[in-house]
């Protein structure tokens, strides 16, 4: 019996490796090239042209990599994704090595790497309900393990990323993250369940239509959803002012009141240390909770009190505190959303709907950065602050308003496919 339950659990423990892994990499990445190109060039410029030239692609093949991820099926582009990234990242250090890496060409190769790891994101997400059914856990525990895993991997990483950079160099760096991409391709190939990959197959082949069609599709169902829609837009806006706080807000307002980036790392930490506590809980009560109320406050309690007590200049113990609360609610808020989105979307559509409402949040957080710039710059910064808070309160408001009619819980029966709204699809997703 003892081994029939580790069995089940192996897909789950496999896809939480493989998230770990796959952050670390990605954050060594985030740093070390970067920092690659600034020590190679000596130009801050070229500096942002490489981190531009790997988020516009990776956030336009979240955008229309979604209707591959349905006909291919997630678990093979997942594995694709990866094995092809880990070639890719691993050309940087060997044409470096070989003196043959001019900028333009490692323009072309962050390109690629960020095209790649946008349908390769998006398909482990889409591998959710398959990895839930097979451990026979509820949604709401695989989407709340992945939270966690996520932020603990997350602030890990840029804790140890510098080290690593200083200790091997920034071009081993690089090796180590090729080698991550190799790690989740071998975890996802070994141990993620493949038994739905015919039927998903099939699935697709009866139905008519080509790419842009499919594609087309997704985004009818998407604008058409009268929860999802809304919710989406609402997190783009957030993301925009989270980006707005994270890369200018902060570090001004640190720079302003004499601080240095120690007290941004410690800011920073006491909100990533409760997200990561707060997401375990949500990960083991998630299926009991109610939704729509855990979900706006938790907005409630993580927004907007981060820019107020900073517009007011509070101590930065203070502000310390506050984001350490936020993150209590910040905890919440991924593991209720991807549980929601997985149960309202058909299983032969999750790729393409996950992918354009997973780009459509991304949307906002180029902009966040530029955005955060412009406000200083016009009115300066506590009242930047301050306009930003007013709107993401708006913002978080917005759940109480929307979808009024709509369920945020779905009643899900032990053995059977989930208990389908009006007009949605089933999707046969597991729960305790």
């Amino acid at each position: 019996m003892g081994t029939v339950r580790q069995a089940d659990r192996a897909p789950l423990v496999a896809f939480l490796v493989a998230n770990v892994v796959s952050i670390c990499g990605t954050r060594v990445s985030a740093i070390a090239i970067p920092w690659f190109v600034l020590m190679t060039t000596g130009s801050p410029v070229k500096t942002g042209v490489v981190a531009l030239a790997e988020m516009g692609p990776l956030v336009l093949s979240k955008a229309f990599g979604g209707p591959w991820i349905d006909r291919v099926g997630p678990r093979r582009i997942s594995v694709l994704a990866d094995a092809a990234s880990a070639g890719v990242v691993a050309l940087i250090p060997v044409l470096h090595m070989l003196h043959a890496l001019s900028f333009p060409m490692l323009l072309v190769l962050v390109a690629v790497a960020g095209a790649l790891r946008g349908p390769g994101d998006a398909a482990k997400g889409t591998l959710i309900p398959d990895i839930a059914q097979a451990a026979k856990v509820p949604l709401e525990r695989v989407t709340g393990l992945e939270s966690t895993t996520e932020r603990l991997a997350g602030f890990i990483a840029f804790a140890i990323a510098g080290a690593l950079i200083t200790l091997v160099g920034e071009v081993n760096a690089l090796w180590i993250d090729a080698a991550s991409f190799g790690v989740c391709a071998v975890l996802i190939y070994r141990w993620i369940p493949r038994r739905h990959q015919a039927a998903e197959n099939a699935a697709d082949d009866e139905s008519e239509g080509s790419y842009g069609q499919r594609l087309l599709e997704g985004w009818r169902f998407l604008r058409k959803d009268k929860l999802m829609m809304p919710l989406v837009l609402m997190i783009a806006v957030t993301n925009l002012l989270d980006a707005a706080i994270a890369a200018v807000l902060l570090p001004v307002w640190i720079r302003d009141h004499g601080f240095g980036p120690g007290h941004t790392s410690l800011i920073l930490l006491s909100f990533g240390i409760t997200a990561t506590v707060f997401a375990l809980v949500a990960s083991a009560v998630g299926d009991r909770i109610p939704r729509k109320l855990v979900f706006t406050l938790a907005f409630l309690i993580c927004g907007a009190p981060r820019f107020v007590v900073m517009a007011f200049d509070a101590p930065v113990w203070m502000v310390m505190v506050i984001y350490a609360v936020g993150g209590i609610g910040a905890g919440f808020i991924n593991p209720v959303l991807g549980a929601l989105f997985i149960e309202r979307i058909p299983r032969q559509m999750l790729g393409r709907v996950n992918s354009l409402a997973d780009a459509v949040c991304w949307t906002g957080v180029p902009l966040g950065g530029v955005v955060a710039g412009a406000a200083i710059a016009g009115i300066g910064l506590a009242p930047a602050l301050l306009a930003a808070g007013v709107v993401y309160l708006v913002a978080t408001m917005s759940p109480v308003l929307i979808g009024r009619n709509e369920r945020w819980n779905t009643t899900q029966d032990p053995t059977g496919p989930l208990e389908t709204e009006a007009g949605l699809s089933p999707v046969a997703v597991p729960t305790s």
